[in-house]
């Protein structure tokens, strides 16, 4: 299969396509610097935008990193969710360039996907009792917070810009829509109502849109090599438009992806010509 990392700019609907590779890559970061991170086969990797390339990141002791990971707000620290077995997955903080990491959670399996704009609480979805949960903790390691009830599966927690919201899809009834709610759990609030099963939601930078992942209904879980479309939520008036069909869904767009700017996004998907069906 041949992976394709590219950009899309929501103002101009134009897509630059800026790395392609046979590797697995998932799951862009944008960092506030301009330059992109990706995992892939357990690793890490920067990808400069003026001279495309995978660029390993050396994280001492943690060679199972799955797609979730980040960034802090001020780009001085990554955050990764290491996997050496399956359910297994533990979330640590670790400079930037590399180097000894620090575990964050206290317990496991704990898969990260945000960060509050202040830097300081990370949100993350874990299963403690056997259902997936949101919970926060915070940056620096302590005790987590665990902030949903009554869902059978949630996942894909990411802060509004103000910090006020968490978003993050949760499953009712069968169905898997977007929800949201404050940062301490007060307020839930559905927020899709459509007959996808939508996934990984992320505030724009501006908090005037939503950037989300939608399946077909009915599809278990979130798995890789599914027609799927990049959907984007008007905030202001509540409607939904698809911005683009495509061949991918786990690792497209499971983590934050924005620009700093707002103007556009960071996504992977996969050449169906390459082996996909």
């Amino acid at each position: 299969m041949t992976y394709r990392l590219s950009i899309y700019d929501v103002i101009t609907g134009q897509i630059n396509t800026v790395l392609v590779t046979e590797r697995l890559i998932e799951a862009p970061n944008w960092h506030p610097d301009g330059y992109l991170l990706v995992n892939g086969e357990g690793l890490l990797f920067r990808v400069n935008l003026d001279n495309p390339d995978l660029e390993h990141i050396r994280i001492e002791g943690l060679e199972h990193l799955n797609n979730d990971h980040g960034i802090t707000p001020d780009g001085t620290t990554l955050i990764v969710s290491n996997s050496p077995e399956p359910f297994s997955s533990v979330i640590y903080s670790v400079a930037v360039q590399g180097g000894v990491p620090k575990k964050i959670t206290p317990h496991s399996p704990s898969w990260w996907h945000g960060i509050s704009p202040d830097g300081n609480t990370i949100a993350y979805t874990a299963n403690r009792s056997g259902v997936f949960d949101i919970y926060t903790c915070p940056l620096l390691g302590g005790k987590e917070q665990k902030l949903t009830e009554r869902f059978d599966h949630t996942d894909g927690p990411d802060y509004s810009p103000d910090g006020e919201w968490i978003w993050f899809n949760g499953e009712r009834e069968g169905s898997m829509n977007l929800w949201r709610m404050r940062h301490d759990g007060s307020d839930l609030e559905r927020m899709t109502h459509d007959c996808s099963d939508d996934w990984f939601p992320h505030p724009s930078p501006d908090g005037k849109h939503v950037l989300y992942l939608a399946y077909e209904a009915g599809t278990d879980g979130h798995p890789r090599n599914k027609d799927v479309e990049l959907c984007l939520l008007n905030l202001d008036d509540g409607k939904t438009r698809a911005l683009l069909s495509l061949f991918g869904g786990q690792g497209t767009i499971n983590v934050p992806c924005w620009n700093p700017s707002g103007t556009g996004f960071a996504f992977v998907d996969v050449s169906k010509d390459d082996g996909g069906s």
